[in-house]
């Protein structure tokens, strides 16, 4: 079966968060907010497995939902991932420093997946029919992506592109921004020598090796602003680039799948831990 992307028209709007159908298992179902269209979508079909990229709420949301109406499924995630399914309490309490009072308005009902529904993954596994399996840290510790026949779903390592005409950009938001690994993490996608990336904002692309080109670099320039700007100045300069090269209708989507603020919260973030392991041991190598 060719993979498919169900459109979980989140808040509302098209084109802003997709759950990839490969086979008979779902890549990222999503968050429980959206949990009904992803079911009207299905239309009775059940899948065998979700396969997580990462555990991000925007992602992965609603698979203690979906385990719970169908208790067999079984549900694929990094080890670093796979305690804060079981026990959500430490993810929700990050995310509410995040979202605040729009948490339950944007990701619903979070439900703890039971243990014995995991399939805990490390990297280099190959998985249910055929799915290989690469750790692919850098927007989260706890990021894998996953290779079948010739199609890359990386998740947000790959970056936002909410059409095949507009840009790349890299969702950086706290706390487990590292711009080193995510550099080695599309190094990793890139030896996987794919025909085309799927990922969740949104939708798939052939021209693999621009995009990523286009994502790493954007990454190393707007990381390098975060340290120099303001977060007004920051905010301002990322919207007027977007505005700048994508349909006004596509511009909002970009906003609601990777927020200015939590682009800017994430980056800076990661210079204050990356000077606090320097004056530790020494300096890595630069961005």
């Amino acid at each position: 079966m060719t993979p498919s992307i169900i459109d979980l028209e989140h808040l509302g709007r098209e084109r802003v968060i997709g759950c990839w159908r490969v086979g008979d298992a779902l890549v990222d179902p999503g968050p429980s907010s959206c949990l009904d269209t992803l079911l009207a979508a299905l239309d009775g079909w059940r899948p065998r497995a979700l396969l997580l990229t990462h555990i991000h709420l925007d992602h992965a949301g609603a698979s203690g939902s979906l385990v719970a109406r169908w208790p067999e499924l079984k549900v694929y995630v990094h080890e670093r991932g796979a305690p804060h399914l079981v026990d959500p309490s430490r993810l929700l309490e990050s995310a509410r420093r995040l979202y605040g009072e729009d948490m339950d308005r944007l990701w619903g009902d979070v439900v703890a997946v039971p243990q014995a529904s995991l399939r805990v993954l490390s990297g280099g596994e190959r998985v249910l029919d055929g799915v290989d399996v690469a750790y692919t840290p850098g927007h989260a510790s706890h990021h894998v992506s996953y290779l079948h026949q010739g199609t890359a779903f990386v998740g947000d390592v790959g970056g936002v592109r909410i059409t095949p005409e507009s840009i790349t950009i890299p969702p950086t938001p706290p706390p487990d921004i590292d711009l080193e690994l995510w550099h080695g993490s599309l190094d990793v996608v890139r030896a996987w020598a794919p025909d085309r990336l799927a990922f969740t904002h949104f939708g798939a692309s052939e021209d693999v090796g621009s995009q990523l080109d286009q994502l790493g670099q954007r990454l190393d320039c707007w990381a390098a602003r975060a340290r120099e700007e303001s977060q007004e100045e920051f905010i301002a300069r990322v919207r007027s680039e977007v505005e700048a090269v994508v349909q006004p209708d596509a511009a909002p989507a970009y906003e609601q799948a990777a927020p200015p603020d939590q682009l800017y919260a994430g980056l800076t973030r990661y210079w204050k831990k990356r000077t606090e392991r320097e004056t530790a041991s020494g300096p890595r190598r630069s961005a």
